[in-house]
Parts: C-alpha cells; structure tokens; sequence
C-alpha cells in the first residue's frame, strides 16, 4: 500500500481532474515510484482511490507496457526494434546486451541493477539505432556503444542523453511521471534533477531549467526567423491575398493543419481541393478514372 506521504500525494492528484478515473495513469505510476512495480495492493488501493473494480485498474495496468507486473531493477535498459531501429542494427544492439547481461526481454538481472526490455518504436526514428535508460534517449549506438552505455550506468556514471536528464533511476522516473514533479529528496545537482517537470503544488508545469542556468532562469521565447530572400516571398505572398481582398492573417490561420508558412506554392492561399485547385488543373478523381479506363 502507498505510504501516508504518497497516499496524500495521490489523493492531490485525484484531485486534478474533474472526472476521478483519469487520474489511473498517474496513480500507476506511483505506485511504480514506490514499490518498483505495479503490485496486486497498489491495484486495489488504485481501485479504492478512484471508484473503479480491481478488474478495471488491472486491465489498465497489463495493457500499457509501460506498466510493470513484476518487480523492475534500478534502472530500465529499453532498446527500439521496431522498423527503423532494426534496419540499422537494432537486433545486434539488443542480442549483445542481452548477452552481456543474462536476460531477456522484462527481465531483470541477478544483482538488481538493470531491466532489460525490447520496445516498440521510441519515436526518435532519426537517431535509430535507439537505446532507453529511464525512458531517455540514446541514440545511434552500436552493440559497443551499447554496451559501454550499459557498463556506466552499472557503475553509476551514466553520460548524458540525446536529450533531458542523466538518467536517476526509474523509480524517481516513475516519480516524475505520475505528475509531481521531483521528489522532495531529489538534489538539485549539476545532474539536472530540477528540470522542469509537472509541479503538484502549482498544479501545472514549471518553467524549464537546465543545469548550467540555475534556479532562477528565466524561459525565454524564440520567434521564428527567416532569410531575408525568403521573408520577401512571403510579404509577395500575404499582398497578393490583400489585394484578392483577404486578410492573410485570417487566410493563413484558416489554412488547416498541413499549411506551412507563407508561401507554399503558387496561389497557396486559393482553394487546394480535388477538383478545385487555380488553373482548371484535373481533380484527383478524374485522374484516377482515366487511369483505369486506360
């Protein structure tokens, strides 16, 4: 069962959410946080937080793979095998450390250091091969560099990710992802471990920080900027649109979630549909036709 401090935790995070069962995920995730695993008492204190059956939660529980039934080690060794991962050595990345380390997929080694599992795609195609430590990425490995990523992180000097935190371990992982943010024992060190995750107290998210700014940084906006060539073309753009009598601003807005900026092609703000499109070109449709009737 949840600690008095988690239990309390976990009711605030109850409290979030105008329906109750949208906080399952969450609630799962601590659970994890604390015991390593989602367990039979955590599902049933889920299932009283919330209202639900115990078949419910556990239904939830066994369907996301990212919630573990049995206990996971200090820290979780992901490895994409999906497509693009694959086709550029994912299978040997995976094969080797499972070599190295004497398990299998969710299984978990002798010394409790590490979980191993083959995931499906990570979503960081372009940095295929993918490996996952805590659920952050490394990528493009080789099985050596997998292996020497592994080798550190069992002598607990993990480098630095693609991108976010030296990995901590996963349950102050599962922690964060429950939506609280750090753990109150968590160091604000030079590791990052006050990077700007979900606040429970503010009850939203707090600015991003990186380790080299400080607390006290400030999120700065980036307006997108453009050469000056290409700002000229989308001036000519927009005033071609007013002098069609249009507002670009309302054009460009309007212009659904497949338009770009200002200009696209020719007479991108006319009309693009099949059939509809500036020069009395053929629509798709008929295109098709006579294809079939060729």
């Amino acid at each position: 069962m949840l600690s008095a401090e988690l239990r309390q935790k976990a009711e605030q995070l109850v409290a979030r959410y105008p329906v109750g069962r949208s906080a399952l995920l969450p609630l799962l995730h601590l659970v994890q946080a604390q015991d390593g695993y989602v367990t039979d008492d955590g599902i049933v204190e889920c299932a009283e937080l919330l209202g639900l059956s115990r078949a419910e939660v556990g239904a939830v529980a066994t369907f996301y793979t990212m919630y573990k039934r049995v206990p996971l080690g200090e820290h979780l060794i992901s490895v994409c095998t999906n497509f693009s991962c694959k086709v550029r050595g994912a299978q040997q990345v995976y094969d080797r450390l499972s070599e190295k380390l004497g398990v299998g997929h969710n299984e978990t080694t002798a010394d409790g250091k590490l979980t191993l599992e083959h995931a499906e795609c990570l979503g960081n195609c372009e940095g295929a091969p993918v490996v996952t430590v805590d659920y952050f990425n490394y990528e493009c490995l080789s099985p050596d560099d997998a292996e020497a990523l592994v080798d550190a992180v069992v002598a607990g000097d993990p480098p630095p990710p693609t991108r976010g935190l030296v990995p901590p371990g996963i349950r102050p992982i599962e922690y964060r992802l429950s939506g609280l943010g750090p753990r109150d024992d968590a160091p604000a060190d030079d590791r990052g471990a006050r990077l700007g995750f979900a606040d429970a107290e503010a009850g939203g998210l707090v600015p991003a920080r990186t380790a080299e700014a400080g607390p006290d940084a400030q999120v700065v906006g980036i307006e997108p900027e453009f050469s000056e060539e290409r700002e000229a073309e989308r001036q000519q753009a927009k005033q071609a649109v007013r002098e069609a009598g249009q507002d670009p601003d309302e054009v460009e807005g309007g212009a659904g979630p497949g338009a770009r900026e200002f200009p696209t092609r020719d007479a991108d703000w006319e009309s693009q549909r099949p059939g509809d499109a500036p020069g009395g070109s053929e629509s798709d449709d008929a295109r098709e036709e006579e294809q079939v009737d060729g």
